[in-house]
């Protein structure tokens, strides 16, 4: 049987639909206001967040992906932990989840998709997140993620239009798992310090976050790092300088990045930042930031005990990225 990556187009959070279509496809769509809808679709936040009441709100969200790993087993621990991801990154507790699942039933034996299930129910078990159920479609392609529902304070959320002028910025995880993966792809080698990565829960992270009082947050998955923070500066109307000396990478990330592993995803990431960015570090660099994380850590406004500073956030200027 043919690799488990080699049945997809692409692998992870690498196929997500661009980033300046995807925004053009729901422009019409938001704008919804409710008291009680906390968080929509207007800034392009890591999930939806409805009050229930005055100390309790429901936390939603939905993420799968081709496979980004040969093994299905680890391939369903990452694409757990990125779905779960979502909610740390509101700042709340996941609760529940259902498997989302394409499977071609005709080419892929059965018995594989058991180990991503497997592997997606292990991760979840160690989140404290029920798992019941799902949907499944027979699909030229496979896919596998969670629909997840958690709760949180309505009072304490993480955001991504909350970062002030003045505050730092902490990444909990470090950069290149995209090079790394696509270089699994094209070669066959196993990296598995990126998988440790990968399945790494944000758990800790968030609640660190809370801890430490902060209010803005994100998670980086496919849109790399400059893509994610530029949406939280884009939303929070500041600028988001970047140290790029002080951003961390996975052992291997830029030798992959040299020998040309770099996604048509991390490209196209570049060039939707670019009209809005300030940097005078080289175009290597450039990728590597732009980079297209699968289950990536927490950018967060405000320090986090045992993550980098890795910048600042300063009233908005000319470019909403400065990379330095």
């Amino acid at each position: 049987m043919d690799r488990l990556t080699s049945y997809a187009h692409g692998g992870g959070c690498a196929c997500k639909i661009p980033p300046g279509e995807l925004e053009e496809v729901v422009r019409g769509l938001t704008g919804f206001t409710s008291s009680d809808l906390l968080v929509g679709l207007d800034d392009g936040d890591d999930a939806a967040v409805v009050r229930i009441d005055e100390r309790t709100a429901i936390v939603a969200t939905a993420d799968f992906f081709t496979p980004v790993v040969d093994d299905p087993y680890d391939w369903g621990r990452i694409a757990a932990a990125n779905a779960l991801s979502d909610v740390y990154a509101m700042g709340g507790r996941p609760l529940v989840a259902v498997n989302l699942v394409g499977w071609p039933r005709d080419v892929l034996p059965l018995s594989l998709l058991t180990e991503v299930l497997r592997g997606g129910l292990d991760v979840a078990r160690a989140a404290g997140c029920h798992v019941a159920g799902g949907h499944s479609t027979d699909d030229p392609e496979p896919k596998y993620g969670m629909a997840v529902t958690g709760l949180a304070d309505p009072q304490r959320l993480l955001r991504n239009d909350a970062a002030v002028p003045g505050t730092p910025i902490s990444l909990t995880k470090p950069l290149g798992v995209g090079v790394l993966n696509n270089r699994h792809k094209q070669t066959g080698e196993v990296f598995p310090h990126a998988v440790a990565s990968m399945v790494a829960l944000n758990r800790d992270a968030s609640a660190h976050a809370l801890a430490a009082g902060a209010r803005a947050a994100t998670d980086v998955t496919g849109f790399g790092l400059l893509g994610h923070l530029f949406k939280m500066a884009r939303a929070s109307g500041v600028t988001a300088v970047i140290d790029a000396a002080s951003v961390e990478y996975l052992d291997g990330a830029r030798q992959a990045l040299r020998d040309g592993f770099v996604s048509g995803g991390t490209k196209r990431n570049l060039e939707w930042v670019r009209p809005h960015l300030d940097a005078t570090v080289d175009e290597a660099e450039l990728l590597l930031l732009a980079d297209a994380q699968t289950s990536g850590g927490l950018l967060v406004a405000g320090e986090v005990p045992g993550a980098p500073v890795i910048g600042h956030f300063t009233a908005r200027g000319d470019a909403a990225l400065r990379v330095r």
